[in-house]
This record gives C-alpha cells, structure tokens and sequence, in this order.
C-alpha cells in the first residue's frame, strides 16, 4: 500500500520515458549492440563522436507538461552501460564524454515545471567487465570473451554503488524503473533484497516498479495494454502500462509503424479506466532532438488533455458498468464517458437512470439532453426507449462527431450518488 507521500503517482496518470544513449546515435533500437553481436570497439565507435548538442531538457519538460503528463522518467544507464549521470565507477559516461550531466539537466529541468522526477536504470550492463555472458550479451558469439574470469559478486556491488550515487547526488526521486529479471539471471544475481534495502533507507518515499524479481510498489506491463484492472492473489495492484510510439523505445530512424494518437489516447483512458497509469515513451534522435512524429504526438495529446484533463487527472475506475464500445472513468460525483465510437443520435446508460444531474459534452460545454426510464414511465415524454431496461438513462447526441481525438460527456451525478 503506497502512502499518502506516494499517492501524487495514482492522481498523475500520465508520464513520460525518454530513452536516450549512445544507441540513439546507431538509430536501429536500443538493443542494437545485442541484436548485432557487436563488438565493444564497433560500439565504442558512437562514444566517440556522441553530441547531444540538440539535448534539451527544459524543451522536454515543457513539452510533457503541456501533453498532460505530470512525471517524467529518463534512462540514467541502459544496458549498454552507458550512464548519463557523473559517475565515480565508471568513466562509461557523458560527463566524461561531453562534461554535460543529462541527469542533473533532466532532474532541474523536470522540477522546474512542478513534474515529479523518474529514473530507469538497467540491471544489465553489457559494457561491466564482471557482467557474466548470457544470451542477451553482445559477446556470447565471442569465445575469447567468454573464457575471461567475471565475478557477479564485484558487479553487485558496482550496482548498489551506483544506484546509492543516483539517489545521493539528485535530491529527491519521486520514482526508480530498474530492468529487468529475465531467466538466467534472477533476484540473487542482483541482490535484490540488499538492492531494495539500500533503496528504501536513501529514499523512503521513493516509488520502485516490480523488475527485480520482487515485490515492487507498482507493476509494469510493457507493449501490452491491460483491459481490466490486474490483481495479485485476488487483491487489485497498483500498476503502469509502458508503451512505445512505434515499437523501439531508443530512436528507430526507419521504423514508421507509429501509433495514431488518437489511439494513444484511448490508452491512455483505458488506463485510468481500469485503475492504471499510462508511460508513453519517446526516443530522442542522436543528438537529442524529439523527431518530428514523436513532436506531433506530444502536440496532439496537449490539444486534447486542454479540454478533456479533468477526465483523467486525479480520476480512477467507476463503479457503473459501461456501455459497449465506451469507457468510464469518475472524480468523485463527476462521471466520465469516453466514446470509443460514436454512435447515431442516442447512447444508453444502464443504472444511471435518476442519478444524473447535468450532462454537457466536455470539450465545448455544451449540454447533453437526457431521458430516464424509471421502470413505470418516461420521464421526460411518452417515447421510451424499446428494449431499454428500467434504471436506463438515455442521452441524445449530436450526429456530427465532435473534432476531437476522443469525444467525453461529463455527468454531474447528484450528491448521494
């Protein structure tokens, strides 16, 4: 249970995750080296002529804050083992490479425009000598590399020493996304007990996810959307939807298979709709800059969260059932409904019939007529709807669909509901 220091992550609802490294720079997705078997020296090849003069991190801030996002999370160290922090432990840095701290300009920037701040950080460090070889390792072809003593034991402690730099050198983090647990290397070879051990006393009201093979304050569902609340052991969990815009979360300089924002925005409402949160990634191009696709998602989620915020905002699942092909998500007695379709002239609401107050389309504030069968009679007229079950609140809509990503109406429910 997450305490009342921690509830601004259930109020947010939105983030963003900004993947940026040296991987940006090959623009094939960020687990090129991996996917490529390629050796350090080709990899390195990036380290030397890294740049992210178009980094910037106020433009960033801004940018989330005006798509609705209220936290943002950045890539303090991939797998690659590249840190974008000053590190003591390893020289495998930016500061290093180009004495610019992204970490500390991500951190100012985030705070400066009221977002609370996140840092991802890969348990797999491909670039650590002591980091054993297994299939996710770009040198398990390399039989050389292979036959080289590595110690697990000396790569835990360069793991603690690094996390206890991240939350000793930035102030507070409000949230920690270490990944990932995989088969052949679980919580022991990370020393997850002692790692989140060191986590809770730097940091106690910090937020960590769920990938270090234990039981983390939130959950993690990545490229894959929930479509009802997800529980452990029959009790609801607190959890976090990832996703991409198009499939690779570093910069993908030939992939296009882009996500609609429109359907990004459904996400985001099924998200809220089932008890989650939604983090929507983008992947900065080699030299830091937002593409141009990722820019017009960002822009098209601001256009729509300026008029529809207050249905995602602070708002969580509602104890009405909705209707098919619609969703619901409530702040107290203000009832939402988002209309993945839109339908020919009326909508019906089952067990909302008396309840209703007002009702307006929210993007325009313009009222939403309804009528209410009470079982014995129309309230409003003689024409009950056929078919409709007694308690049905029938709302008439426009024909023409509103010229918005996802038209909401918004029902004032009255005080004892």
């Amino acid at each position: 249970m997450l305490g009342a220091s921690q509830d601004w992550f259930t109020a947010a609802r939105f983030g963003l995750f900004v993947h940026f490294g040296l991987y940006s720079m090959a623009a094939r997705h960020e687990w090129v080296r991996s996917r490529e078997a390629m050796p350090r020296a080709a990899y390195d090849r990036y380290l030397d002529h890294f740049e992210p003069d178009l980094f910037d991190a106020r433009e960033l801030a801004r940018a989330a804050r005006a798509a609705g996002m209220r936290y943002a999370v950045l890539t303090a160290k991939h797998h690659d083992g590249f840190c974008l922090f000053d590190s003591r432990l390893t020289d495998y840095t930016s500061v290093q490479a180009t004495g610019r701290d992204l970490v500390a300009e991500f951190v100012e920037a985030m705070r400066a425009e009221g977002l609370r701040v996140g840092l991802y950080y890969s348990l797999l460090d491909w670039h650590h000598p002591d980091f054993t070889i297994d299939s996710h390792h770009p040198d398990r072809g390399d039989e050389a590399a292979r036959a080289q003593p590595r110690d697990m034991a000396r790569y835990r402690e360069f793991l603690q020493g690094q996390v206890r730099e991240l939350l000793t050198a930035y102030g507070q983090i409000d949230l920690l996304f270490f990944d990932f647990t995989y088969a052949e290397k679980g919580p022991a070879e990370w020393g997850a007990e002692d790692l989140m051990a060191l986590v809770r006393e730097l940091q106690p009201d910090i937020l960590v996810n769920d990938r270090l093979g234990i039981p983390g304050d939130y959950v993690t569902p990545e490229q894959y959307q929930p479509d009802r609340p997800l529980t452990r052991d029959g009790v609801e969990v607190r959890w976090e939807a990832c996703h991409t815009l198009n499939g690779s979360w570093g910069y993908d300089r030939d992939n296009h298979d882009y996500k609609d924002p429109a359907m990004l925005v459904r996400m985001l409402v099924q998200s809220v709709a089932y008890g989650g949160n939604l983090l929507l990634n983008v992947g900065p191009t080699g030299r830091g800059a937002v593409d141009p696709r990722a820019r017009q998602t960002l822009d098209a989620f601001a256009g729509w969260m300026s008029l529809h915020e207050r249905a995602v905002r602070d708002a969580g699942p509602s104890r009405f059932e909705a209707p098919s092909n619609a969703l619901y998500t409530q702040v107290g007695n203000r009832l939402y409904l988002h209309l993945l379709s839109w339908p020919l002239k009326h909508v019906h609401l089952a067990g909302l019939a008396g309840r209703v107050r007002y009702a307006q389309l929210l993007h325009d504030g313009s009222e939403v007529r309804f009528q209410q069968l009470d079982g014995t009679r129309h309230e409003h007229n003689n024409l009950a709807p056929p078919g409709q079950d007694a308690g049905t609140l029938t709302l008439t809509l426009p024909i023409t669909r509103p010229d918005v990503l996802l038209p909401v109406v918004e029902l004032i429910l009255r005080d004892d509901d």
